[in-house]
Parts: structure tokens; C-alpha cells; sequence
């Protein structure tokens, strides 16, 4: 198939790793001559990259599915990710679906796109990933910015909370070689990357599989390349962190001490019902060790609200548990039913409208906490990574503990670190002034 004037669309839903293998897979269609356009516009194939943790999630991937065939009745509808992973029979049912690929054989896509060009039959490429024990080597090697990458460096989940279909759309705990992931690190550093962001399903169990390296031992690696400045982290287990831990952070020079410690609830027998491995004290234990080494950590998380059997006074167990520890910010989402996992059965399910109460009162907490963290690092001399382009408010960018800060000058800053001295100055802003000093 000539595919050098051929165009390729891809919309990407859900988190960060998806994002990720997306980019991996517009490069696959670079490399073969496709031109990457807008997923509005009218182009030969589109990948419709789904999510599945909600249901919420499945209904609009189901719905851009649908729209892509409206742009382009003659286009390849391309359906890959995690819903088709996990529901390939419902995606089957899709008469606009052509192409079904699921989490695994993502670097395939063009040989799957050819079969079908040349019967237009729809056809199911979605595995047994219950039974993948290699991390697929999806990777991107061109810089689409040039300050931040996302790197990932696992894939899967063995832990099996009882809410989460996750580790049935992912499979299990896959780590990616270290080597490999040194490589793409200094390739995107050589192109003008400054931070990395280690990503992946379930990153503290990087390296159970392989046995001989965790996620410290990868990170002291990486410190080591020159040029990159900072390394932050994804999504962690709390009980990841450990005094030892965090001691080697510490000895970092180039660590963010930007914590997203998931947290799921702020009670404790909502945790048990979850399957969660750790007690609201334990959780509380290793934020203030923390504290104890990076005193201005940024801790941000996910809570979970109307889980089944959740009572007025767990949900306010887990208002309070939120202020005593002073999240940074809070990702605010609904308990949403998945057949398969366990707490799908479970009695009580809470309504719907309850769910929306507790989240908009959470999210309010969540404004608060925030305001109150930033006033915390009001006076302080910190260094910024700058990474908009310069607009009439001047530039914008991050702190290592991840705190926006907006700077006012003409000066050319794209991709600079630079320490200024910052300021709490208006309550009703998200982000901190900064001053040269």
C-alpha cells in the first residue's frame, strides 16, 4: 500500500500511558510516510486510543469511534487501549470499528491495517493479557517539546483492588529493561528535554519481574546522565516509600520531590472493602517522613468517592484525613462499576446523586488545600523550568515541586531553569509570581 500522501488521526482518552503509547504509534505511521492531523480533520486512519476506568470512559470511546467514521466513511477505524482490552465483544458490535487491538501488539498496527485493506473485514487482534510476561517495546524517539518527557518504564498491575478493572485491561506487572530506558532518556535529553517523567501502570513494582533493580536503582542511573536536570515521578503506592528510599532521593540531584501518592479514601474500613494494603496511620507515618526530608514536598493523590457501602461519616473520615495531611491537590473522581471486579457485587452501592454531593465537597476542600500550600511557598527561593512560549502575562512554569509559576519579562525563557524568588500574591490565582533575584 502506498501510504506516502496518506493521513492518520488519533484520539488519546485517559492517562498518561496512554498518552505515551500513542505517540509511540504516531511514530510507527511517520515512519511509514503518514502525515499526523487532527482528529477532526479528514485523514486515511484513525486510532481511537480508549480508556476504561470508567464508564464513563467507555461511553466516549464508543462515541469517537463513531465519530471518526462520520469525518471519513471510508476511513480505517482503528479501536486500541484498554476498552477494547477488556470488552472486546461489546466493541465487536461497533459496525464502525474495523481494526480491534487491545494493550498488546500496538507495533503491529500498519501490517493489521494492510490485512484489512484488502478485505475490508473487521478483525479482533485483542490477546490474552493475562498471560504477557514482556514488556512491549513501544518507544519515542522524537522530541515533540522541549522540556518534559514522558518515559514509560512498566506496564501492568498485580495488586487487584477490589474497584479496579485496570490489571484486566493491562495484564501483569511487566518492567522495562533498564538499559532501554537509559537510552531513551539520553536520546530525549540530547534533543532538549530537561525533566523526565518516570511513568507507567503501576510504577513502584518496576523491576519485581526482572529481580535484579527497583525504581531507585533505575533513578540513580538516570541521575547520573548529564544534561538532565530533573527526574519526577508518576502515580506511587504509599508504602513504596521508605526512610532507605527516600535517603537516596535525597541524594539526588535532580529528584522533584513531587509525591502523587494514591490514596483512594480517608477511611480506614472503606480501604479494607477496597483491598488497599495500607491503614490511614501508615499513610499519615510516611507523609511526615516525607516531611522530614523534602519539608516543601508537593503531595498530590486520587480519592475516590461513593465507593460501595461508603456512609456519611467514612466520607467525612476521609474530609478530615484530607486536611491532616495538606494535599497539595486532590484528584477528585467517582466510584464507577466495573462487571469483573469484585466490589461490582458488593450491596450497598451508593446513588449517583450522593457521589456528586461528596465529590463537589471534596473538590471544594481540594481549592483550599491548594491555596494553602502555595501560601506556604510564598517568599521562597526556588528553581523554575520554563515551558510556554511567551504570551501578554509573560511565561509560565514549574517549580520541582511542581508549582506554577507565572514570570513577567521580554527575556527569552523557553526551556531555562531558573531561580527566582517566589510569591504568594493573589489568592484567587493557581500559581505563584516570580521574581529575579
Amino acid at each position: 500500500m502506498n501510504s506516502s500522501q496518506k493521513k492518520a488521526a488519533f484520539m488519546t482518552l485517559g492517562c498518561k500511558v496512554n498518552a505515551y503509547d500513542s505517540e509511540a504509534m504516531m511514530e510507527i505511521f511517520e515512519r511509514a510516510g503518514y502525515e499526523i492531523v487532527d482528529f477532526t480533520d479528514v485523514a486515511d486512519v484513525y486510532v481511537i486510543n480508549t480508556c476504561t476506568v470508567t464508564h464513563l470512559g467507555d461511553q466516549k470511546s464508543r462515541k469517537m469511534m463513531r465519530k471518526a467514521k462520520r469525518l471519513n466513511p471510508d476511513a480505517v477505524i482503528c479501536a486500541v487501549g484498554c476498552y477494547v482490552q477488556v470488552s472486546p465483544k461489546e466493541v465487536e458490535k461497533i459496525d464502525e470499528v474495523d481494526l480491534m487491538i487491545g494493550t498488546k501488539n500496538r507495533s503491529e498496527i500498519l501490517s493489521f491495517i494492510d490485512a484489512h485493506l484488502k478485505d475490508q473485514k473487521q478483525r479482533d487482534f485483542v490477546s490474552d493479557i493475562m498471560k504477557e510476561k514482556v514488556f512491549e517495546p513501544l518507544a519515542i524517539s522524537e522530541a515533540k517539546g522541549k522540556t518534559r518527557a514522558v518515559i514509560k518504564i512498566q506496564e501492568g498491575c498485580n495488586q487487584f483492588c477490589t474497584y479496579c478493572i485496570v490489571p484486566f485491561a493491562r495484564g501483569p506487572v511487566r518492567s522495562r529493561k533498564k538499559a532501554d530506558v537509559v537510552a531513551e532518556v539520553k536520546r530525549v535529553v540530547e534533543m532538549g528535554y530537561r525533566e523526565v517523567v518516570l511513568s507507567g501502570i503501576h510504577i513502584a513494582s518496576y523491576g519485581v519481574d526482572q529481580g535484579d533493580a527497583d525504581l531507585i536503582d533505575l533513578m540513580e542511573e538516570l541521575d547520573q546522565i548529564d544534561g538532565l536536570m530533573r527526574i519526577r515521578l508518576g502515580s506511587m503506592e504509599p508504602k513504596f516509600i521508605t526512610e532507605t528510599r527516600l535517603k537516596r532521593l535525597a541524594g539526588m540531584k535532580s529528584f522533584c520531590p513531587h509525591f502523587h501518592l494514591s490514596l483512594q479514601s480517608g477511611s480506614d474500613t472503606v480501604l479494607k472493602r477496597m483491598g488497599r494494603h495500607y491503614t490511614t496511620s501508615e499513610y499519615l507515618a510516611i507523609v511526615n517522613q516525607i516531611r522530614d526530608v523534602f519539608p516543601l514536598a508537593a503531595l498530590t493523590t486520587d480519592v475516590m468517592v461513593g465507593f460501595p457501602g461508603e456512609s456519611d461519616a467514612e466520607f467525612q473520615e476521609t474530609l478530615d484525613f484530607a486536611t491532616a495531611v495538606g494535599f497539595y491537590q486532590i484528584h477528585v473522581f467517582k466510584y464507577s462499576r466495573r462487571a469483573g471486579t469484585k466490589a461490582a457485587e458488593f450491596e450497598n452501592q451508593v446513588d449517583e446523586t450522593v457521589k456528586t454531593a461528596r465529590s463537589h465537597s471534596l473538590s471544594e476542600l481540594s481549592g483550599q488545600l491548594e491555596q494553602a500550600f502555595l501560601q506556604k511557598n510564598d517568599g521562597q527561593i526556588a528553581e523554575v523550568l520554563f515551558e510556554t512560549t511567551h504570551d501578554q502575562n509573560g511565561y509560565e512554569g514549574h517549580t520541582k515541586n511542581y508549582i506554577p509559576v507565572r514570570l513577567k519579562t521580554d527575556e527569552k525563557m523557553n526551556g531555562k531553569i531558573v531561580e527566582l524568588k517566589v510569591s504568594y500574591r493573589d489568592r484567587h490565582s493557581k500559581k505563584l509570581t516570580g521574581d529575579f533575584i
